[in-house]
Formats: C-alpha cells, sequence, structure tokens
C-alpha cells in the first residue's frame, strides 16, 4: 500500500466515522466533520444575508434545507474522493475495463469511486484481483448503507421540525396569537379560575421535552429558519419561560398555591431552559445581549399585570422578583434569537402601557 492509498483510508475511515457519529451516535456537537460543515455553510449563508437588509429573515429561510443538501453532498464527495485515492494506484492493472485502455488519471479515479460505492451511474470497470474484489464489495456495501442511514436520518429531522412547529403554534394559539405570555395567562385563568391550568400546561411539557431531545439528537434542526415569528424556538421558549416566571411571581400566593407550586410550572420552565441552553451552546449564536438595549423590565411586568387584573385575576405583584428572575432567562433569547434573524420585538410582543 503506498502513501496515497493510506491517505485515502484515513480520509474513508475519517468520514465514515462523521457519519457514524452524526446519524449513529446522535449528540449535538460530537461529529468531526459534519458541525464544522454545516457552521462554515450557515457563516457564509448568513453573511449573504445581511445584504438584504429587512429581508434577512426570508433568505435565512432557505439555510436549513441549504445545508441538508449540502451535507449529504459533503459526504459523498468525501467517500467518493477517499475511495478514489485508494483505486487510482490500481488502475490499468488489477482495476480495467473489459476492453480498451484504462486511463489512470484522477478523473477516472473518481468515476470507478463513484461507481463501485454505487452513488453515481455505472461503469465498465471491474475488479481482476481477490484484494480489489473485496474493495469493491466493501465499498458497495458502505455506499448503500449511508444511504440508508442518511434518508432515515432526514426523516428523523424532518419529523422533529414537524414536532417543533406544531408546539409552537399550539403556544401562540393559547396567547390568541399575541404572543404575550400574560395574555396566554389570562386565558388559562379565566376570572381567575385556574382549575384546568395546570392539565393545560401539563399537556405542553412531553412535546416540549421531544423538542428539546430533537435538537439534542439532530443538530441540523438548529439551522431551520422560518418566516413566521411564532415558529421561533426563541419566542416559543420566550413566552414559556415568561408565563412560568409570571405565575410564580404575579398570581396571588395564598389563592393560587396549587398552581404555583404544580409540577407543570416548573417542568415547562426548566424544559425551555434547557432547549435555549442547547441551541446557545451547540449554535453559533451572536451574543447580542447588550443591557443598554433589554427591554425595561419594570414596564413589562407592569403590562402583564393590567392584562391580568383585566381578566379578573388576583395578582400579588413582585416586581423585584420577576426581573431577578427574568434576568437569569433573558440574555438566552437574545443570544439566540437575533442569530437566526429575528428582532427582539418578534419575540417579546408584550406592549408596555
Amino acid at each position: 500500500m503506498i502513501l496515497e492509498q493510506i491517505i485515502g483510508t484515513g480520509l474513508l475511515l475519517l468520514f465514515l466515522a462523521d457519519i457514524f457519529l452524526t446519524v449513529l451516535y446522535a449528540r449535538a456537537g460530537t461529529g468531526l466533520l459534519a458541525p464544522r460543515w454545516n457552521r462554515l455553510v450557515w457563516w457564509v449563508l448568513n453573511a449573504f444575508s445581511k445584504l438584504f437588509g429587512r429581508q434577512r429573515g426570508a433568505v435565512l429561510s432557505f439555510a436549513g434545507p441549504l445545508i441538508v443538501i449540502l451535507l449529504i453532498l459533503f459526504w459523498s464527495l468525501g467517500l467518493i474522493v477517499a475511495v478514489a485515492l485508494i483505486v487510482r494506484p490500481e488502475l490499468g492493472g488489477a482495476i480495467r475495463p473489459s476492453s480498451g485502455d484504462t486511463p489512470k488519471d484522477f478523473v477516472t479515479a473518481l468515476m470507478v469511486a463513484g461507481n463501485s460505492l454505487s452513488i453515481v451511474g455505472s461503469g465498465d470497470y471491474s475488479p481482476h484481483t481477490s484484494g480489489t474484489r473485496i474493495l469493491f464489495l466493501l465499498n458497495s456495501l458502505i455506499g448503500a448503507s449511508v444511504l440508508s442511514l442518511v434518508l432515515s436520518y432526514l426523516v428523523q429531522v424532518y419529523s422533529g421540525l414537524r414536532e417543533r412547529n406544531a408546539l409552537s403554534l399550539t403556544v401562540d394559539l393559547m396567547t390568541a396569537g399575541t404572543g404575550d405570555a400574560a395574555e396566554m395567562l389570562a386565558r388559562l385563568g379565566p376570572d381567575g379560575d385556574f382549575s384546568d391550568a395546570t392539565s393545560e400546561l401539563g399537556n405542553l411539557v412531553r412535546p416540549l421535552a421531544m423538542t428539546k431531545e430533537a435538537h439534542h439528537f439532530y443538530p441540523l434542526l438548529f439551522y431551520f429558519r422560518f418566516r413566521e415569528p411564532y415558529y421561533s424556538v426563541s419566542r416559543l421558549c420566550f413566552i414559556l419561560l415568561d408565563v412560568t416566571t409570571l405565575i410564580e411571581t404575579a398570581l396571588d400566593t395564598g389563592e393560587h398555591k396549587a398552581l404555583i407550586r404544580s409540577a407543570p410550572v416548573e417542568s415547562l420552565h426548566r424544559g425551555a431552559r434547557l432547549l435555549l441552553e442547547t441551541l446557545d451552546r451547540n449554535f453559533p449564536t451572536e451574543g447580542a445581549d447588550d443591557p443598554a438595549q433589554a427591554w425595561d423590565r419594570k414596564k413589562s411586568y407592569a403590562a402583564a399585570l393590567e392584562t391580568l387584573r383585566r381578566a379578573g385575576i388576583r395578582t400579588q405583584p413582585d416586581d423585584a422578583r420577576y426581573g431577578e428572575r427574568r434576568k437569569r432567562w433573558e440574555p438566552l433569547v437574545r443570544r439566540v434569537a437575533p442569530t437566526l434573524g429575528y428582532r427582539m420585538d418578534e419575540i417579546d410582543c408584550r406592549q408596555a402601557p
């Protein structure tokens, strides 16, 4: 085995390891090449989108599908180049066509490699030694296996995307399309009746946990951005974090103690924060959490209290506690949201009085 074949073997193993870690091991940040490749493509698209000003979000909405296509091409070309490095020294000897001369250039090697991996069309080059026959057999198994694995992976990615969108739309509908957590809380307890609120919030815990794990298993979901803000993960998490914070700091503790201390409230708060932390840790966020640009939390809290009072809900205001708790999670939203081209007024939709 010459140096070229050693390099080809190493490159083949590297790409197979990357596919294994991305598709089968399936954890955010564990791939060898795919995460870096995806970030590179995202960086290029993100830079290009800034040329379109307020239409930046529309351009970024193509990022997810493009990254999927380019990742498949990246893996396919990587495997073909690796196998081409292995087979090129064998051209004209152990590997040759049924008739005629055998070109020994690298383009021919790429064609033979693609044929043996069953990724591109057929050809008349065939192995003539036991070693090259085994190589072609392994290549065909690798090609077929990788194709089936990638297809199943994409099915899971789009399934996770659909579930994420369904959860986001559900939460938005619970706010009557306003995106305001206070409006959601007011509708959960009309006239102060929160008898069904625990079960309604509990119904959101499982899909939120599934959404969080989908982003942990399939990092490609990070790059899917929709034009409608209510599909934004940032807005979804903001509403859930804000509504649970309002429950803990605005409702009368004597009358609504059961809801305040219920498991769904803590579960939604923790789940939304875990989802944001997963995005912040594994996505190239922009760190846009400048305190000078932060929303006035006191005005936001006052607006929320007014919404609750109009709904006939008894409150026990504690704006200092609300501000303290919100400061713990708001910076996460402010880092994640701008990265996908959303403005904070699309995420935090509450209007000050």
